[in-house]
């Protein structure tokens, strides 16, 4: 290995490459890793000691609080390669806000915006040749701290890891999704972490998940806690409905992660001139809407799947096919966001940032 220091980031570059193992047109999400990752522990009230390294398993105290008391936030950003090799990210600023938003509330310290974006820079630049041109090709990126301080008291920890992996990706969601309203299981309460992107609130999901899972549904559209009546979120992604030519999904709110993708669909929207609404949905609205063909389109919106169209959903044991649209909005909006965030398309917002 080959050491090395970048504006104060130590370097220790992998003696071997990973590369030439992965078959790049037949990637599950999440599953290939790059040959580095990035990070930097917090120690005595400090970040220190950021190091980009080999990508490799490191030992933890079977007592980290992150074990015990879930200390634990992620976010999830994308890179992309234009054509002329040039690297790309998507309103970095916004991830960077959301991540500290979320440390905030597990009562766990910030990252510094410089800290952050520099070693992400420097690790994107050492892993460049895994970012593939193309639409549809992209690099995952995925930040994350955990609690590391030791110790079984119920008390947040003293010591923090921060860490970047690359995953290289290809759509998230593939073949038609259809979902299951939530009647009993909740994502979120008021007062609760929902708007936080914390390992837990994904935990929760996977049992209510599996269940419809196995009834034939790849997804759940969850509704409020208090009445189960309000729509929320569609499984792990903020989701829209269109009602004849109007776009309408949820507020923001404490229950709700405000989600990157789907604020920028919403600024799209109205650049475009389609008609949008930000306000309560109800389930009530959707089976009235479904009946009377007001109904058009439902579709989730996140970093990974960027717009996945639902094709149905159930609710009281009771399934509702939504008709093929036609010029469908969810379709032309992620056609417009993809090429803004491949550079095929001018961006008007500023919103990508070149490595």
């Amino acid at each position: 290995m080959s050491t090395t220091q970048a504006n104060k980031i130590e370097i220790i570059k992998a003696p071997n490459t990973k590369i030439n193992e992965v078959d790049f047109d037949n990637i599950n999400f999440g599953s290939v890793f790059t040959d580095h990752l990035f990070e930097c522990d917090f120690k005595n009230g400090e970040w220190q000691n950021p190091t980009i390294k080999p990508y490799a398993p490191f030992m933890m105290d079977p007592s980290s609080r992150v074990f015990h008391y879930g200390q634990a936030i992620f976010e999830g950003m994308k890179a992309y390669k234009d054509d002329n090799d040039a690297i790309w990210l998507f309103r970095p600023d916004e991830n960077i806000k959301r991540f500290n938003s979320s440390a905030v509330r597990m009562a766990m310290p910030e990252i510094p915006e410089s800290l952050f974006m520099e070693g992400l820079n420097q690790l994107l630049k050492l892993d460049e040749a895994w970012i593939k041109k193309g639409l549809g090709n992209t690099l995952y990126i995925r930040p994350f701290m955990i609690a590391t301080g030791f110790g079984v008291v119920a008390n947040p920890s003293e010591e923090y890891k921060f860490m970047i992996i690359l995953s290289p990706a290809k759509a998230y969601y593939s073949g038609e999704v259809k979902v299951l309203i939530a009647e009993h299981y909740s994502r979120a309460a008021n007062g609760g972490i929902g708007a936080a992107k914390t390992a837990g609130n994904y935990a929760g999901q996977f049992y209510p998940t599996s269940l419809a899972n196995k009834e034939g549904f790849q997804q759940i559209i969850w509704t409020d806690d208090a009445t189960h009546t309000k729509l929320e979120e569609a499984g792990t992604m903020n989701v829209f409905f269109r009602f004849n030519g109007t776009l309408v999904t949820a507020p923001t709110s404490e229950r709700i992660l405000d989600g990157v993708t789907r604020k920028s669909l919403i600024d799209m929207a109205k650049r475009e001139g389609i008609a949008i609404e930000e306000r309560p949905v109800l389930v009530s609205e959707l089976i009235t809407g479904i009946k009377d063909g007001s109904l058009k389109e439902i579709f989730g919106a996140g970093t990974a799947a960027v717009v996945s169209p639902i094709k149905g959903f159930a609710y009281k044991e009771e399934y509702f096919e939504l008709p093929k649209a036609e010029d469908s909005i969810a379709l032309q909006l992620k056609e417009k966001l993809t090429n803004i965030q491949h550079k095929l398309a001018e961006d008007p917002f500023g919103w990508t940032v070149r490595v």
